[in-house]
């Protein structure tokens, strides 16, 4: 971490600097949050336990092992009632 004096001549090189603009607190509050959007069918958070070869067989396929396991769970339900 800088030392105040530091964070000083820090802060005074940026406002010397003529390509840099620093927002007002109102020009920051009327930003638009970026990133990925809402999903309309939004995941649940949870933590559960499952057998170590569940597991690793999942993992063996690779990137998306999450997805399989939610698809292969999905397919379980069509044919089983709970």
């Amino acid at each position: 971490m800088p030392t105040p004096e530091e964070d000083v001549a820090i802060n005074a090189g940026i406002k010397a600097d003529p390509d840099t603009y620093e927002l007002s607190k109102a020009e920051f509050r009327q930003l638009k949050r970026v990133g990925r959007p809402k999903s309309s069918s939004p995941k649940v958070q949870l933590t559960v336990r499952y057998d170590a070869d569940i597991v690793a067989a999942f993992k063996a396929g690779g990137e998306g092992w999450q997805t399989r396991m939610n698809s292969a769970l999905r397919d379980w339900l069509k044919t089983h009632s709970v």
